[in-house]
């Protein structure tokens, strides 16, 4: 197998759409983790075992966000690296982000598993399911170590231009978490614990195989003694994007939780359908955040080789897939609302399919916001400027939070109000982002024509 892969020749469209499709897959499977858990908690266990479970995948992702954007961060230095060719130094810078990352882990566990009565507390879990969702998330704390593993040599294999490897363990680790979600809930009838093991154990499996993987198969991940050190150089660049990095998801997830608590207010139906629905999104724009993701390494390895003009031409190519696939994916979910909502729940709810139904109404229509604001993110954290899309993510869950809570407080509004906000919030991020995009090209980098009129990449 080929392991390595560079992004700065041949064809830009159909670089990032190969190197971004295998991404796009792996992350279909990883969110069957989550789906295989909803889908089978509230058939077989009922409304509230979904709603805890629903409540406790906002407080497992704000805690794994903070791990995954110091791999994603630590991936685009890699990426800068390799675009240069400059073998040694990335060994090196592989070495460092491994005994960073896994530090910052160690911390997040302790602290999630001391002090998860509160994190549960200020969510506003009701009493009925605090137990349940205490369980769950106690369990899922313990393969926190799993998910550092199969994120950090994920990052640093697609980093190299391979995104296949990540993905074959992927589709095996889903396969066995699905097998076990059956197995421990329906006839071993361990109810909403069995669900959080088969989770763990098949993070577990993702994690290990990706890592004799690479230490066995991939040469440029194989260290020697003299790339074992810490360069003070490295340490600072990683750092600073990976902190960043982590941040920017911190501060998305952060502002989900918020959100989250505050449907939790309006009761356990609403809790479910949220639950659902948020698990019906995680489907429809997730392919647009993984070709962000892509597109920060496209970005990533075409400035470390200084293909500028390719940045240019990659970036229009880009806003076109992502229209394109908004566009359809928008008009499918809103014509599938109400079947969309009977995988997760039985047709005697109908509280529950009320409120899933309305929300994918309103949001379902305007995905473009949220895909073209994925790739603002992938863009400024290629380029090396990791703090704007820290920025663009403030404005963005800033905003949506504020009005959320400001329109759910007036009576004839009331929960609606915090689906409006959503659109509302994508829209002020990327109106931003095209204030900042062109600000920066026009008094920083190329002096191209084409980017004089920043809006040609878009209309032109």
């Amino acid at each position: 197998m080929n392991t390595t892969r560079d992004l700065i020749n041949g064809n830009e469209t159909k670089a990032m759409i190969n190197f971004a499709i295998p991404m796009i897959i792996g992350n279909i499977f990883q969110q069957l983790y989550n789906v295989a858990d909803t889908v089978i908690v509230g058939k077989f266990i009922g409304s509230n075992a979904l709603a805890a479970v629903g409540s406790s995948f906002s407080v497992m992702v704000l805690l794994t966000s903070i791990i995954i954007g110091f791999c994603m961060g630590s991936s685009v230095v890699f990426s800068l690296i390799y675009g240069a060719k400059e073998i040694d130094k990335l060994k090196n810078c592989f070495f460092t982000a491994f005994i960073f990352i896994g530090i910052v882990t160690v911390i997040i566990n302790v602290c999630s598993i001391v002090f998860i009565d509160e994190i549960l507390a200020f969510i506003n879990i009701p009493e009925e399911i605090f137990m349940d969702a205490k369980i769950y998330l106690q369990i899922i704390f313990y393969g926190i170590s799993f998910t550092y593993i199969y994120n950090y040599f994920s990052a640093a294999m697609r980093s190299i231009g391979n995104s296949v490897v990540p993905l074959i363990f992927l589709i095996l680790s889903a396969v066995i978490n699905i097998v076990l979600d059956i197995i421990f809930v329906v006839p071993l009838q361990m109810g909403i614990a069995g669900a959080a093991y088969a989770t763990i154990i098949a993070q577990g499996f993702s994690a290990i195989g990706i890592a004799l993987f690479c230490m066995l198969r991939v040469p440029l991940i194989h260290l020697k003694r003299e790339h074992l050190y810490f360069n003070k150089s490295i340490i600072k660049k990683i750092s600073n994007f990976s902190i960043l990095s982590s941040i920017q998801y911190s501060v998305m997830n952060f502002g989900i939780l918020l959100i989250q608590g505050l449907v939790n207010s309006f009761g356990v139906s609403a809790m479910a359908a949220f639950a659902a629905v948020v698990k019906i999104e995680s489907f429809a724009y997730m392919p647009v955040q993984d070709f962000g993701n892509a597109f920060s390494t496209f970005i990533a390895q075409n400035m470390g080789a200084g293909k500028q003009k390719r940045i240019y031409t990659g970036i229009r190519s880009a806003v076109k897939i992502i229209t394109i696939y908004c566009v359809i994916i928008s008009v499918l979910i809103l014509l599938s609302a109400k079947p969309l909502m009977y995988i997760f729940i039985n047709k005697s709810e109908t509280e529950i399919l009320r409120i899933g139904v309305q929300y994918l109404s309103i949001v379902a229509g305007f995905y473009c916001l949220i895909g073209y604001l994925f790739m603002f993110y992938g863009l400024f954290r290629g380029i090396g400027k990791p703090g704007v899309s820290i920025v663009l993510t403030v404005v963005s869950l800033g905003t949506r939070v504020i009005l959320a809570y400001i329109l759910s407080a007036v009576n004839w509004i009331g929960m609606v109000g915090i689906w409006w906000a959503i659109p509302i919030g994508w829209a002020l991020a990327d109106v931003i982002g095209v204030i900042l995009i062109r600000h920066y090209y026009l008094n920083n980098r190329l002096p191209v024509k084409a980017w004089r009129n920043v809006y040609s990449l878009f209309f032109k």
